[in-house]
């Protein structure tokens, strides 16, 4: 495969009309100039980080009180920014300066730890895919009932009953997914990012500005030090298994290890691609944590102990009721595209192993070219068609069978942040840096990632406990 790509790279930096050479724009794998720089890498890691784990954090912070709270988010931040930067340096190998690129998470772990390894992050990773997956649609089902539910509130009161059916919600979005699924090549659809960026910005910021419109109105909202108190919002029992799914939100609200490598492989060759992504992931990280805080920290001032899992959602806010649409419109806009980004890989995977095994059988092999209004010639596929629709399926049905927000949510960052944040990073970085063993990196490396793996299970704990719980008093697909 590389070397293809620079035999053809190198075909098209001749003018082969006069048959003289122009000047070529390849970087040192044949590839065309990356022309990436510390802002854009910061703007794309800022974009990938902020999302729908931002809508947890006040009622992540209820859980853990004014002193646990930020205290957890900055340590979650600081382990995140220092594992980014033992990871940007495995973006080549075995150099980080001058050695081979590799130009995906996986392709870093293969070169460094080798195809055992590779294999134990490739599950991570489809793992931590489809969990995405179901979470997202969990959420915009959710948010498109929340649309429904504000225009009922002002049409009919605050204490109206306004229950809206989160299926017929996740049916509507299988829907459309199912439609998005058949793009063969949707990953050449460039301003999905763009969109998803405003969108996320949006409905964080409208969140954040309503929170302090809230507190501007004042009223008695209690809040401790310790968040959720003891016998009056919680029993001893809930309060340890809250406070394990809290550490799962905050987990997923950083995760974005998954990308980094695709970020740096953006980047320019001078300076060094690993100096510009360490100060990249700095202002990323920092900048997200601000955030972060801030909606959190104001969240929890503005609800208090009671502070509702989703913050646009949960309908601690009612009035302006038409912001409170826009923000969830924007969640549902985010997230019909994001779900694709996240399940294409899955696709892809699926079909080339699917290809690979049976590669004579037509079924699988044969596209066929169907001519439609607007859309013109559009490649199509059975074997496409009916393997993604079943996906998306199933992704849905999960969802229904599960559509807690925020035991979900809490579930797939204590499932990614371990192996994908922590693990692999530091596993390669030593590897790559021949580490000896039981010195003194060796063994505070070992310990941070062995307390970190301790805080996932905790929270993968508290989050099933969390879902075993909420099923037992919930009937599924009730329409």
């Amino acid at each position: 495969m590389e070397v293809e790509g620079k035999t053809k790279y190198a075909e098209e930096a001749f003018d082969f009309d006069d048959g003289r050479q122009q000047k070529p724009e390849l970087d040192d794998d044949g590839r065309p100039k990356r022309r990436g720089t510390l802002l854009t890498a910061s703007a794309h890691i800022i974009t990938a980080v902020i999302g729908s784990g931002v809508l947890s954090l006040a009622w992540a912070i209820a859980q853990l009180g004014w002193v646990v709270g930020p205290a957890v988010l900055v340590a979650f931040s600081l382990i995140t920014w220092f594992c980014s930067s033992l990871l940007a340096d495995c973006y080549r190998s075995p150099d980080p300066v001058h050695g081979k690129r590799n130009y995906t998470y996986g392709e870093a772990v293969r070169a460094n730890l080798g195809s055992v390894k590779y294999r134990l992050c490739a599950l991570a990773q489809y793992v931590n895919l489809v969990g995405v997956t179901v979470g997202y649609t969990i959420t915009t089902a959710i948010s498109m009932g929340a649309v429904k539910r504000s225009n009922c509130f002002h049409r009919n009161g605050h204490n109206a009953a306004c229950d809206e059916s989160n299926t017929i919600n996740m049916i509507i979005f299988a829907a459309i997914q199912i439609l998005l699924s058949q793009l063969p090549n949707f990953h050449k659809l460039w301003w999905l990012s763009i969109v998803a960026a405003v969108m996320s910005v949006t409905y964080s910021s409208i969140g954040l500005g309503l929170s302090i419109a809230k507190i501007a109105e004042g009223g008695n909202v209690r809040t401790s030090l310790t968040g959720v108190t003891i016998g009056i919002d919680v029993s001893a029992s809930e309060k340890v298994w809250r406070t394990f799914q809290s550490l799962g939100n905050i987990a997923f609200a950083y995760s974005y290890s998954n990308v980094l490598i695709e970020i740096q492989d953006t980047l320019r060759s001078s300076p060094p691609e690993n100096q510009v992504m360490k100060k990249a992931s700095f202002i990323g990280v920092s900048t997200t944590t601000l955030f972060y805080m801030l909606c959190g920290i104001l969240g929890y001032a503005a609800f208090g102990n009671h502070a509702p899992g989703n913050f646009l959602t949960g309908f601690g806010f009612y009035d302006p009721f038409w912001l409170i649409d826009i923000g969830n419109i924007c969640i549902a806009i985010h997230l019909i595209g994001a779900y694709q980004v996240f399940c294409q890989p899955i696709y892809q995977f699926f079909e080339g192993w699917i290809r690979n095994r049976w590669p004579n059988n037509t079924f699988f092999t044969k596209e066929h070219v169907v001519s439609l209004p607007v859309v013109g010639d559009f490649p199509f596929s059975l074997f496409r068609l009916i393997w993604r629709t079943l996906y998306v399926i199933l992704t849905a049905l999960v969802a229904s069978i599960f559509p807690f927000f925020n035991d979900f949510l809490g579930l797939i960052g204590a499932l990614s942040f371990w192996p994908l944040t922590v693990y692999f990073p530091v596993q390669m970085y030593m590897a790559q840096a021949k580490i000896r063993k039981f010195s003194v990196t060796w063994t505070w490396l070992n310990i941070l990632s062995s307390a970190c793996l301790v805080v996932s299970i905790v929270a993968a704990c508290g989050s099933i406990q969390g879902l075993v719980h909420d099923v037992g008093n919930y009937r599924p697909f009730r329409v």
